[in-house]
């Protein structure tokens, strides 16, 4: 590996824990107002009435769900839908650190459905705060890279 690309690679390292940090910061701001849709049918329901009001898609999963047939075909599902409708995707690989900011059980005390998350329905201050403006940023960036669907890994507290 040469220098150059060990340079790339720590800069895009401290991109990644930005931009991790900016979605982290998005995604309480969102559950305060609420502007967050959680969960895969809530999620589908929420794209097929109003897509024109989601910023963000979040796709989450941990190591043991990638073998997930049903959650896999889901998940094309949603990120056809997301890049017909130009709605930015992220993957986000840290469930347990998605769980702990969102909660990680629904109102029943049920596991709450984390691996889809919308931010929607944003207010005029909300898309003008930095944290949303610099995760679609990054979302445009990876899209200009041909990465469609980056992948995000939440920062530990």
């Amino acid at each position: 590996m040469t220098l150059e690309e060990l340079a790339a690679g720590e800069q895009s390292m401290g991109k990644m824990d930005i931009v991790g940090s900016a979605l982290e910061d998005v995604l309480n701001k969102a559950k305060l107002q609420r502007t967050i849709t959680i969960g895969v049918y809530e999620a589908a329901k929420l794209l097929n009435v109003d897509p024109d009001n989601v910023v963000l898609c979040l796709l989450a999963t941990d190591e043991t769900e990638d073998q997930d047939v049903a959650l896999q075909i889901h998940f094309t599902l949603i990120q056809a839908f997301c890049c017909e409708n130009d709605i930015n995707i992220l993957r986000v690989s840290n469930m347990s650190r998605l769980a702990e900011i969102l909660g990680g059980a629904d109102k029943a005390g049920e596991p709450a459905d984390l691996h889809c998350i919308l931010i929607n329905n944003p207010h005029a201050s909300q898309l003008k705060d930095p944290a949303i403006n610099q995760v679609i940023s990054f979302c445009k960036e990876s899209r200009f890279l041909d990465q469609w669907v980056p992948v995000i890994n939440l920062p530990e507290r």
